[in-house]
Formats: C-alpha cells, structure tokens, sequence
C-alpha cells in the first residue's frame, strides 16, 4: 500500500492496521528472526573480506603482532557466527524459540561490533594520517552498513553499532586533537540517528510481517468461508430440488383432490382453484381467480358474517376445521359445505395466502338426519308396546292375576328383565341421539348434592342386592349446593353404580365419596372391588358401545351406552368425568361438578 492509496482511501488504511494488529505476535516474531538470519551469510562474508582488507593495510608498523590477533580475533567470531547460523538452521523448534534465537545473535552482533571497536581504539592512534583517515572511513562504513543487516531488530543493531562507536568516540575525545575532539562530539549523534533510522525501519518492517500473516490468516478464513458457502450452495440446491418435487406433489394433489382446493390471498381473493372446486360450484376457474372468494360462493345474509370471519382468521394466523355454511352454487342453489383453512405464513409472521379446502356434507347432513328420524321413530314406537309388556309381565310376577307355577313364573321373570333391559337400551339410545342433535334440555336448580347421593343408593340398592353387594358412604358427605339438573345427576349415578355393582365380586362393597378438589368444584368418587379397567380399552371407555371383552361382564348386560352418556351429561352441566386405579385393585370412576355458594 502506498501512501497514496493510504491518502485516498482512509477506510483501506484503518483496515489494514486493524488487520496488522489482529496478528499473531509469536509468528511475527519468528519471521523477523528468519528474516535476519538470512541475511546472516551476506554480513559475515562482506565482514571477512573488510576485515582481510583492513588487515592487508594495517600490516605494516610495529603493530603487527596486534594486527595478527585481531585478525585471529575476526576468524574466530566469524567461524561462531557460522556456527550459529548453521545451528539455526538445523533447528527444528526455530519457530516456537525465535525469542532465544533472537538473543543469541544479539550477542553475536554485539561480539562482532566490539571486534572492529578494538581495531578503531588499537589502530587509529598508531598510524599516519592516511591510514587514519582510511580506518575511519571503514569503521563509518561498517556502521552504516549494518543497518540493513540488522535493521529488523533495532536493538540488535544498537548493540553491534555501540561496539564499534564508543570505543572510537573515546580515542577520539583522547587524541589530544582539537578536531578529532569535535568529531568525537559528532559521532554519538551519528550513532543516534543511524539507530533512529533502525528503529523506524524495524516498525515498517513489523508492520509489514503483521500485514502478511493478517492476509494470510484472511485468505485462510476466505478459502473456510468459500467452502462453507459452497457447502451451503450445494444443501440449498438439494433445499430447491426437495421444494420442486414437494410443490409438485402439492400441486398434483389439489389438481386430482376430490374436495374443493382454494387459494386466497389476505385480502380474500382467489388466487387458484383445482378442478374439483370448479365441478362443485359450476363455476370455471378463469371465473373465479381474482374474485373475492368470502362473498360471491355465500348467500346475502351470509356474506358480511363470513368476511368478518374471515378477517379473525387473518388476525389470529391460526387453522381453522369444521366451519359449516350453506354455498351457493353458480345455478342459484345451496349446498352445505365443510371448511377448513390454513394459513401460509411468512417470516414476517405475515399471512401470504391460505389453503382453503372445502367439501359438500349435504348428502351426508341428509343421512344423518334421516338416521336420527328413523331411530328416534323406532325407539318410539318400540317403547310403546314394550313398556306395556313388561308391565303385563310385572302384573303376572306379583301375583295379581292369580298364582302361577313355578317354572312359569321363572320364565316370566327372565322375560320382564330381559324386556327391561331392552327397554333401557331403547332409553339410552334416544338420550344420546337427543345429546348429539342438541335437542337434549336441561332443568338446573340448586341442589343440595349429598341428599342426591343418598337418594341414589337408595334407588339403587335394590339392583346391587341381586349382585349381593353392597352400598356405603366413605367419609363424611358435606352439605354442599351444585346447580345441576336432578333427573340428570340420579341418571349419571345410577349408571355408576350399576357399572360398578356389576364389576364388583359377591360380598363386595361399592364405596361412594365425595370431596372438595378445588375451590368452586365437588368431587363425587364411586370404587368397585373389581380386576380393573384393560389398558387397551382405557382410551375408548368413554365411546359409544364401549364395553371391555370380558368374559365374567357379558352375562351381567349393559348397553355400552352408559359411560358415554355421563360424560356429555356432566360436560353439559360444566363438570367432567374419568377414572382411576384404586389402591388395593379396583376402578374408581369420579365426576365434579362447580358448587353454588
């Protein structure tokens, strides 16, 4: 980066200084030192052939025993330096101790600048004024020379350079010359500026191996995110194909679905319709796309109820099933369909559109209620007579027409329960026909709920005395007021305790209690003795012609109607109803009912 491209794009220049300092400082470091050391080879030979030069020149006079040591002296510390740099280069943990490398050449610096410091402070006051003058030219070589070598560590270049400077300013400041003293004067400034120099280059050259290995760390996480990205290219090229494939099955589904498939924007609009939509309302698809689907397919006095039902729907941004309305076909005629919507959401939580399916019940409405009309004609008049024959047959029983023999009166016996049985069956039936239209009515008042108890077990002893079993209270049953219906709630008891009389062992005893579980709700509990409940009819026990396939129960009778018929009756009065284990063996069936206080 230049310094124009820095003056241009301050943006660039931040950057890369964010980079630069986002470096590893130990791999950092470990370049410079790589970097120094190879520079290594370079410095000892240009100091061996100064030092063969010098030598060559300082040869004559009476100084040449010393000329010989020191020039002994360089051999020695340039077979070191080899040594050294040999040693570094064989390393195989150079990088983890760069910091130690980085002393030991220190030292090697320092060594090699005393080594000339001693030439300047031995041979510059025994020569001629020629020999002085090219001695100091050489040493102000060997100072500035230094700098490249050794500028990638200003602290190594400030020891070498001081091995060289101070011993010469000091022969200098000694000479007894007034120049040579002004020169020493000069040279520390020298050695100061020569360093600052080192110092600076040592920054940009930091600087520069940061820079690196922040691009290369960059490049790295470029070339991680590259294959993440293609990764993520190749998950949503297969994300797309999945897509493809699932909105053509969607689309082959609406096409051949046999309800009506509707697609409506937020507005209410239609967006799409399949075939089977098309042959229900007679209308064409070119038709209806674009229309507001809430209001030409409905009747006037409908049409303002289902757009604002409608709008609820968009609001809530939930599915709604079940709706039922009357539609009007392209001929004028009504049918009645069910509805079921599903809102397609964005991310925004926004409704894009909605999946509107609808089918025609009409034929199906019209079957169920000739079902109702034919059952509840037949338990009509199936009830008439039957009610007059079992009482023909309880007027025979009694003894009022005259005594009757013995088998003949074990048959007529057998014939009014049987007849009983039917006809409690026929009972049940239109209870829960009555239940299931809506036609059943309740006659709430407040009762008190302990009093019904009790009047049920009386009611019903009868019936647990030809089981031989018998009734009892557990606890005390507290004076407590429920708004219910009387007739219903001796009904719902008189089934459990039927249920139970018939589940329980001869000798056993059916057990009643009832108990605050909350606030504003009683409890009413009835425990049989008997092998309890089969897991595997638990989730229908509640159904219609629900009865556990149990040998021992069949020959005790029941409609299977019983439990069903509690339930609807105890919801209807804002209760509910289950069963439980009982410690011991045994089921305990409860229902709650809110207290009026």
């Amino acid at each position: 980066m230049t310094s124009n491209d820095t003056a241009l794009n301050p943006n660039k220049a931040s950057s890369g200084i964010s980079l630069a300092q986002s470096a590893d400082p130990r791999r950092v470091l470990a370049d410079r030192v790589e970097q120094i050391y190879s520079q290594v080879p370079i410095g000892i030979a240009g100091s061996f052939v100064i030092s063969v030069v010098a030598a060559y020149e300082l040869r004559q006079g009476r100084f040449i025993e010393i000329v010989i040591f020191w020039a002994g002296l360089v051999v020695l510390l340039t077979a070191a330096t080899l040594g050294l740099y040999w040693s570094y280069r064989r390393s195989a943990t150079k990088a983890a101790e760069a910091a130690q490398w980085l002393r030991w050449l220190a030292i090697s610096a320092l060594a090699n600048g005393a080594t000339w410091g001693f030439a300047a402070a031995v041979f510059f006051p025994s020569h001629a004024d020629e020999q002085q003058v090219f001695l100091a030219f050489l040493l102000a070589g060997v100072v500035t020379g230094g700098v490249p070598m050794y500028a990638i560590s200003w602290p190594v270049y400030a020891l070498y350079a001081a091995g060289i400077v101070f011993p010469f300013t000091y022969v200098l400041a000694t000479f007894g010359n007034k120049l040579f003293a002004e020169i020493a004067l000069l040279i520390p400034a020298f050695y100061a500026l020569n360093v600052a120099i080192a110092y600076r280059l040592n920054q940009v050259f930091d600087s520069g191996y940061r820079l690196r290995h922040a691009y290369g760390k960059l490049t790295e996480d470029y070339t991680a995110l590259n294959r993440r990205l293609e990764q993520q290219l190749v998950e949503l090229e297969e994300a797309r194909r999945q897509v493809e494939a699932s909105g053509r099955k969607l689309a082959l589904f609406a096409e051949r679905s046999p309800i009506a498939v509707f697609e409506f924007d937020a507005a209410g609009r239609v967006l799409s319709v399949n075939p089977a939509a098309e042959n229900l309302f007679g209308f064409t698809a070119a038709e209806m796309i674009g229309q507001p689907g809430t209001g030409f397919m409905f009747p006037g006095e409908l049409e303002g109820a289902v757009a604002s039902r409608w709008q609820a729907f968009i609001r809530e941004r939930k599915p709604v099933f079940g709706l039922r309305y009357n539609n009007l076909r392209r001929d004028g005629s009504e049918l009645n369909c069910e509805w079921n919507l599903t809102p397609l959401v964005n991310q925004g939580n926004e409704v894009v559109s909605a999946i509107i399916q609808g089918r025609d019940i009409t034929q199906q409405l019209e079957a169920e209620r000739m079902k109702q009309e034919f059952t509840s004609t037949l338990s009509h008049e199936l009830r008439t007579p039957l009610t007059s024959i079992i009482g023909s047959l309880q007027l025979i029983n009694s003894g009022v027409m005259g005594d009757i023999e013995k088998d003949t009166l074990e048959l007529t016996t057998i014939a009014e329960r049987n007849g009983q049985r039917l006809l409690d069956l026929i009972n049940d039936i239109l209870d829960v026909e009555k239940i299931e239209s809506g036609k059943l009515t309740l006659s709430p008042e407040v009762l008190e709920l302990s009093e019904l108890i009790a009047e049920s077990m009386v009611l019903n002893r009868g019936f647990a005395e030809r089981f031989k079993v018998k009734f009892a209270t557990s606890g005390t049953l507290e004076n407590v007021n429920v708004n219910a219906d009387r007739k219903r709630v001796h009904q719902i008891m008189t089934n459990l305790l039927s249920n139970a009389v018939k589940f329980s062992p001869e000798g056993g005893t059916v057990e009643v209690t009832m108990e605050r579980v909350a606030d504003k709700l009683l409890r009413v509990g009835v425990h049989d003795q008997g092998s309890g409940i089969p897991e595997e009819f638990r989730s229908r026990i509640f159904g219609r012609f629900a009865q556990a396939d149990m040998s021992h129960t069949r020959p005790k009778g029941g409609t299977g109607l019983g439990l069903a018929i509690c339930k609807r009756l105890v919801e209807m009065m804002g209760g509910r109803i289950g069963f439980l284990d009982r410690t011991g063996g045994g089921t305990t069936f409860w229902f709650e009912l809110p207290t009026h206080e």
